[in-house]
């Protein structure tokens, strides 16, 4: 007979693989979601990399994050959120005027009712007139009662996964990475010297999450040399290639 997976139970700073449905519920339309075949049906390119968060660190709204603390894995549960625990109320100030020639520029004609990308924001087109388009900024679901379906998959053990769930939360991918311990203390030792400005940045929001130090290891290569003259220098002999490693503290 075969054995059959014993549930758990989540609690705050698990870190969770959760999988979802949101739907807006005042057209009753899913506007978000990670389920493949619910993806196909309103045409959003899915991530298809597994969704980890942990609970109760702000990772998603606030009213999912409430809801993960306590419920057993494995079993699928709905939520209804009103604005103020999803996606906040609608803020008037974001309704902005925008000339048509910052559009035109980049060779996009706006229409009432589009969405686009405009300065790394989604924005919605309420209106174009005289050489000006009335855009929105805030959320499409701002000021929206949400519903959530979701379903805790499972509960993250090992610590290398949890350390690249952050990394995809914060860099949409993963770098190369140590986890070392002395001392009963992890930390975490990444490779890549390109990631200094931004990890001396989030280094706090690793601590909080991860309760790890986070570190670049940064390695110098000496070139071989040669002995330039046996007569000018009889007593240099040729030196070994040698690799130095040296530990860089992110501040």
């Amino acid at each position: 007979m075969a054995e059959t997976k014993s549930s758990e139970i989540t609690k705050k700073h698990d870190f969770v693989e959760i999988e979802f449905l949101a739907r807006n519920l005042a057209n009753n339309e899913v506007f978000d979601t990670n389920i493949a075949e619910e993806a196909k049906k309103i045409s959003l390119d899915l991530n298809t990399k597994p969704f980890i968060i942990s609970v109760g660190r702000g990772m998603v709204v606030s009213g999912l994050d409430e809801a993960l603390e306590g419920k057993e894995t494995g079993k699928k549960y709905t939520i209804k959120l009103a604005p103020e625990k999803a996606f906040g109320k609608r803020n008037p100030s974001l309704v902005r005027l925008i000339p048509m020639r910052i559009f035109a520029e980049q060779k996009i004609y706006p229409q009432p009712g589009m969405t686009l990308a405009l300065d790394e924001n989604l924005v919605k087109v309420v209106s174009v007139s005289g050489g000006r388009v009335l855009v929105d900024f805030n959320n499409p679901v701002a000021g929206k009662d949400v519903e959530y379906e979701f379903t805790i998959k499972r509960i993250l053990k090992d610590t290398k996964e949890k350390v690249n769930a952050v990394q995809i939360f914060f860099f949409n991918q993963e770098f190369e990475c140590d986890i070392e311990e002395k001392d009963s203390k992890k930390k975490i030792v990444f490779k890549d010297l390109k990631l200094i400005p931004v990890l001396n940045a989030l280094k706090p929001k690793f601590k909080e999450l991860l309760d790890m130090d986070v570190e670049i290891l940064e390695k110098k290569k000496e070139e071989k040399k040669e002995k330039i003259s046996e007569e000018k220098k009889p007593e240099e002999t040729k030196k070994e290639e040698k690799t130095e490693e040296k530990i860089v503290q992110v501040s």
